[in-house]
C-alpha cells in the first residue's frame, strides 16, 4: 500500500505492549508519532527507544503520542523492554506493536523488499488529530533516527497549521518564520503579525514566530 501526505492514516487493531490496541481509538484527539523497527534486540533500535522514552516530556507538551513497531511478538518486547531500560537508563511508557503478520507493516508500506526482504525498515509517521499523514521520513537499517528533527517538525507543523507562515530552512522553534506568498493583503498582514515584518523579496518575507 502507498501512503501520501494528507491521506488518513491506515486503521488497524493489534497487540502491544500496552494490551490490544485500535490504533485511531488511541490516538483519540492528538498527535501521533508511529516508527517502525527492523526486529527487536537490535542496537540502533534499542538507543531510538531509550531516546524516545527520555523525550516524554517534550511529546507531552506538544500533545503527542509516540508509538513504535517491530515484527516480533509482545513477549519478545517485553523482554526487549527490559534491556532497553537497563542500557538506557529510561522508561519505556509508550506501547510498542507486535506485527508478527506483518499487517500493520503492509499497510504502511514498512517492508523494501530491495533493502531488507522480511523486516521493516525505520519508518516514521507524523500523524494528525485529523488521523492525517503530515510527515514520512524512512531511513535505511544502519541509520538512527534524528528526535531533534522529529520535534522540530511537529513544531512547525502545530505552528503553521494555525499561522499563515512557513518554516525556513533549518529554522527552530523561536526562529522567525516566513510569510505565506497566498497572504497579500497589507491590513490582513498587519493584523496577523503585530511585530512587524521584513520584505526581503516580494515573496520572502520574514516576520518574528507569532505567539
Amino acid at each position: 500500500m502507498s501512503i501520501h501526505l494528507g491521506d488518513i492514516a491506515p486503521d488497524f487493531e493489534q497487540d502491544s505492549t500496552h494490551g490490544r490496541i485500535r490504533f485511531h481509538e488511541w490516538l483519540g484527539d492528538s498527535w501521533g508519532v508511529l516508527f517502525s523497527h527492523p526486529a527487536d534486540f537490535t542496537p540502533v533500535c534499542t538507543t531510538e527507544l531509550g531516546l524516545t522514552a527520555k523525550l516524554k516530556a517534550e511529546f507531552d507538551k506538544r500533545k503527542v503520542k509516540a508509538i513504535a513497531l517491530s515484527v516480533d511478538p509482545v513477549d519478545s518486547h517485553q523482554k526487549w523492554i527490559r534491556d532497553i531500560e537497563d542500557t538506557q537508563a529510561c522508561s519505556v511508557g509508550f506501547p510498542i506493536i507486535a506485527d508478527p503478520d506483518r499487517k500493520v507493516a503492509e499497510l504502511y508500506d514498512m517492508i523494501h523488499p530491495n533493502a531488507l526482504a522480511t523486516l521493516t525498515v525505520r519508518s516514521l509517521f507524523i500523524i494528525d488529530p485529523a488521523k492525517k499523514v503530515r510527515l514520512m521520513i524512512t531511513y535505511p537499517a544502519s541509520c538512527g533516527r534524528n528526535f531533534d528533527e522529529v520535534l522540530r517538525v511537529i513544531d512547525s507543523l502545530q505552528l503553521t497549521d494555525h499561522h499563515a507562515v512557513a518554516t525556513p530552512g533549518n529554522w527552530k522553534h523561536g526562529d522567525d518564520v516566513v510569510i505565506v506568498p497566498s497572504l497579500q493583503d497589507a491590513g490582513e498582514i498587519a493584523r496577523r503579525f503585530p511585530a512587524g515584518h521584513t520584505v526581503i523579496r516580494p515573496y520572502l518575507r520574514m516576520t518574528p514566530q507569532p505567539k
